[in-house]
């Protein structure tokens, strides 16, 4: 495996390990974005045994001791597994999560005490970049849920939102990334499907966002908050359609 290195918006890398054992024959890449600052912050800490993948990756843009901030969508595995190994090699770095997350996770399990995000606040790394942490609960799993935007350029920090399989560009202009997020959804069934779970991704469309940073899958640059209604009305399509079937098996 190696890990690529993309500047997927001004001042924002994407660190890309695609793993063709996962979902064969197309593969899954796993990414982590780094949003340069005064006080760099990490999003999505990747998997514990590619921690020296990314390490050494993340070192080709600034020492990794260089960390101040490392963040997530929720807690598993691939979204903060490696998040101890980042504390060690960065000394003044420092977890931000959501209240939820932090108070049923990391409190326990961060090797150095988080900071709590409240739902809306910012975070100014400096050099013009700032992150915003929304809640997202449930969307698209996870009690602990939620999402970064950075002000500046525009980009949706967007986690597990829009996930698809393959080896893809690391920055797509336009195009359909709402078909094959329904084909992941539809091999992997990895949402939490809810009544709220529209009206939250429609509420990141708000923030009309111009790139969307995808864990799995390419980054988007474009109309971010028709990609978000489109995948918000997908959703509610599911949630109908899960209802549905309850109904009819009581």
């Amino acid at each position: 495996m190696q890990t690529k290195i993309d500047e997927i918006a001004d001042g924002i890398y994407r660190l890309s390990t695609f793993v063709p054992e996962i979902a064969p024959p197309a593969g899954f890449a796993f990414n982590q974005f780094l949003v340069l600052g005064d006080e760099p912050l990490m999003f999505h800490t990747g998997l514990r045994k590619m921690f020296p993948l990314n390490r050494d990756a993340l070192a080709r843009i600034i020492p990794p001791e260089k960390l101040r901030w490392i963040a997530f969508g929720h807690y598993e595995a691939d979204e903060c597994g490696a998040m101890n190994e980042w504390l060690a090699v960065a000394p003044n770095a420092q977890v931000a999560h959501g209240q939820t997350g932090v108070m049923v996770s990391l409190n326990d399990m961060a090797d150095r005490t988080p900071r709590i995000l409240a739902n809306g606040e910012t975070i100014d790394l400096g050099g013009g970049k700032r992150v915003r942490y929304i809640d997202t609960p449930h969307t698209p799993h996870g009690w602990d849920a939620g999402v970064m935007y950075e002000e500046s350029t525009g980009t949706l920090l967007s986690g597990d939102l829009f996930t698809q399989l393959g080896d893809n560009p690391a920055l797509i202009h336009g195009g359909d990334i709402v078909g094959p997020a329904m084909a992941a959804e539809n091999l992997f069934k990895y949402s939490a499907l809810n009544p709220d779970m529209g009206s939250t991704i429609r509420n990141l469309a708000k923030l009309a966002p111009k790139t969307l940073a995808l864990m799995h899958g390419p980054s988007f640059a474009g109309d971010g908050a028709a990609a978000l209604t489109a995948l918000a009305s997908e959703y509610d399509r599911l949630t109908a359609s899960h209802r549905a079937m309850l109904a009819e098996a009581a």
